[in-house]
């Protein structure tokens, strides 16, 4: 998030971010406005947000993620229900609230707004048998196929009176990722500057045509379902 921030602040764009707690380090992002207590799975949350943005906006990303718990597996006895339901609630459902709340106050602009959800390829059905052949992930994995199936509505809904991108934005070095940080390498994650410009290049590339398809920011490709 904050280096999507600063990648569309350094373009020249007129950057409004949100967050939970502001940071130094999004301070001197270059932002126009920081409007911070967002949180995208309170509900409450939604009438600062909304009452805060001033003029409709051109794009919306909805980029917040959770991904705290080890690899849950049923065999290893290490499923995590609660968190689970905790995941799906901020990585699916909160982007339902943003969109839902910026649209509903008129804050998106139509019909040329751009929504943006930040999936995954995790949410990808028919990849699973190639990237995790012996299961397991549950929270993670069904947050980004929810994530993807709302984007998908969303697009359908709001055909002809706002543009949808539904991206994975690649494998990032990121706190969230940095338990992973022992394959960074050798799976090709790229700093989140890099990916960054990468959805930054998508969200131009966005339009109606391409409205509600499933793309990888990485070589601009659709990700199958």
């Amino acid at each position: 998030g904050r280096a999507s921030a600063l990648a569309f602040a350094r373009a020249g764009a007129e950057v409004i971010a949100t967050c939970r707690r502001p940071s130094p380090e999004l301070a001197a992002a270059g932002v126009a406005q920081i409007i911070e207590g967002i949180d995208v799975a309170v509900d409450a949350s939604m009438a600062k947000l909304v009452a805060e943005v001033g003029a409709p906006v051109d794009v919306v990303i909805n980029n917040a993620g959770y991904f705290m718990k080890e690899k849950e597996t049923v065999l290893g006895g290490t499923m995590d229900f609660a968190d689970e339901m905790k995941t799906i609630d901020i990585c699916a459902v909160g982007p339902l609230r943003v969109t839902n709340a910026l649209w509903h106050a008129q804050k998106i602009k139509s019909p040329d707004g751009k929504v943006i959800f930040i999936t995954s390829q995790g949410g990808s059905i028919g990849w699973r048998d190639v990237q995790c052949p012996d299961g397991g992930d549950y929270g993670h994995h069904m947050s980004k196929a929810a994530a993807n199936m709302a984007a998908k509505l969303v697009a359908n809904e709001l055909k002809g009176k706002a543009m949808v991108g539904i991206f994975h934005p690649g494998f990032n070095k990121t706190g969230m990722t940095s338990k992973y940080s022992h394959i960074w390498e050798i799976e090709g994650a790229v700093d989140a500057s890099v990916g960054a410009k990468r959805v930054f290049h998508e969200v131009n590339m966005l339009s109606h045509a391409t409205s509600g398809k499933f793309i990888n920011c990485e070589d601009g490709l659709e990700i199958p379902w």
